[in-house]
C-alpha cells in the first residue's frame, strides 16, 4: 500500500477499512436460479388425440383376465373390457384409425408402466388398495377375488367354521394362510390343524393325498386347479370369502378427466349387460388355449357391482 496514502488515511481510517473487510466477506452470494420444474404430462385424452395412439399394458399369464393365447395374442376378460374403452375412444374422438399398441408387463413393472406414461391402461388382475392408490388410480372394480376353500364334495365342509378339529392347508407366505391363522386365534376354526405347502401344487397334492381336508386359497386359483385336475367332479369350491380383493384396471393418478371417461365406458358396459356377457364368456365357458371351463359362478359382490358399478372399495368405506 502507498505510504502517502496510508498517512492520509490515518489510524482510524485503517481500522474502519479493516473492520469493513469481514462484512464484505460475509455478504451472501446471490442464490442460484431455481431449476425449472418439469412440465406435467398432458392429459391422456389430449395426448391420444394428438398422437393417434393408445397403449394397453397386458399380462402374459393372468388367466382368465389377461394372458397369451395359442397365437401369442393377449386375450382375457380384462383385455376385452379395455378394448371396449378403445372402441369408445375411436367413436367419441372420431378417430376410427386410432392405433392400438400393446405393452407386456409383470407384477413388478405394471405400476411403473402407468406412472411413467408407458401405457394408458393396465388390463390385468391388479388389486385396488390404499398403498397403490398413492401411485396410480383405478377404474370401477371389474372382479372381486377372495380366498375360499377347495375340498372333496363328500367332505361335509361347506363353510369356514366347519374346519374346527380338521386339517387345512394353505400355501406358505400367502394372505389366505395369514387369514387362517387369524381365524384360529379368534376361535372361528378352533382346534383346526393348519398346514403349509411350499407352493400351490404341493398344497393341492396334500389335499389329494388326504393329509388335509381343505385347501384355502384365492378362489380363481382353486377353480383353475379343480378344472385342470384329473377328476374335477371330486372337488368343490365352498364357503364364504375369507379375504376379499377388488381387481380393477389401472390408469394415471393425476388425470381425473381420463378416469371419468373410462369409468363411464365401463359402468355403461356393466349396466347394459355387456360386462355380464364378457363374464360368462371368460368364467363360465371354455376358454383358450385348452378349452377349459373354469365354471366360476357370479358372486353376490359381483352381481351388485354389475348392477351398481363403483370404484370405491373396502378401505375407502371404513371396511
Amino acid at each position: 500500500m502507498n505510504r502517502r496514502f496510508v498517512g492520509r488515511l490515518g489510524a482510524a481510517g485503517i481500522s474502519a477499512l479493516l473492520l469493513a473487510v469481514p462484512v464484505l466477506a460475509q455478504t451472501p452470494a446471490p442464490a442460484p436460479a431455481a431449476a425449472p420444474t418439469a412440465a406435467p404430462p398432458p392429459p391422456t385424452l389430449s395426448r391420444i388425440r394428438e398422437t393417434g395412439v393408445v397403449t394397453l399394458a397386458y399380462r402374459e399369464a393372468s388367466i382368465p383376465f389377461s394372458y397369451l393365447d395359442q397365437n401369442k395374442r393377449p386375450v382375457g376378460y380384462a383385455m376385452d373390457l379395455c378394448m371396449r374403452v378403445v372402441e369408445a375412444l375411436r367413436r367419441d374422438l372420431k378417430m376410427p384409425s386410432l392405433r392400438l399398441e400393446l405393452l407386456s408387463v409383470t407384477p413388478a413393472t405394471r405400476i411403473g408402466a402407468i406412472k411413467e406414461g408407458k401405457a394408458d391402461l393396465e388390463c390385468g388382475s391388479t388389486t385396488n388398495n390404499a398403498a397403490r392408490r398413492k401411485d396410480v388410480a383405478f377404474t370401477v372394480t371389474h372382479y372381486y377375488a377372495g380366498a375360499k376353500l377347495l375340498t372333496r364334495v363328500d367332505s361335509g365342509i361347506s363353510r369356514l367354521s366347519d374346519l374346527r378339529g380338521k386339517a387345512v392347508v394353505s400355501t406358505r407366505g400367502t394372505t389366505p394362510l395369514a387369514a387362517l391363522r387369524a381365524a384360529e386365534e379368534k376361535g372361528i376354526i378352533g382346534g383346526a390343524r393348519i398346514l403349509e405347502g411350499k407352493d400351490h401344487d404341493e398344497s393341492f397334492a396334500m389335499l389329494e393325498r388326504g393329509e388335509a381336508q381343505a385347501f384355502a386359497m384365492d378362489d380363481i386359483l382353486l377353480y383353475s386347479l379343480r378344472a385342470t385336475s384329473k377328476e374335477p367332479q371330486r372337488w368343490a369350491v365352498v364357503g364364504e370369502f375369507i379375504t376379499v380383493e377388488p381387481l380393477a384396471i389401472m390408469l394415471r393418478r393425476d388425470d381425473p378427466e381420463f378416469k371419468k371417461y373410462v369409468d363411464t365406458v365401463l359402468s355403461r358396459a356393466m349396466i347394459d349387460g355387456d360386462a355380464r356377457y364378457l363374464y360368462n364368456k371368460w368364467f363360465l365357458a371354455p376358454i383358450p388355449p385348452k378349452g377349459v371351463n373354469l365354471a366360476i359362478p357370479l358372486s353376490p359382490l359381483m352381481r351388485d357391482q354389475l348392477t351398481y358399478p363403483t370404484d370405491k372399495v373396502g378401505d375407502q368405506l371404513g371396511g
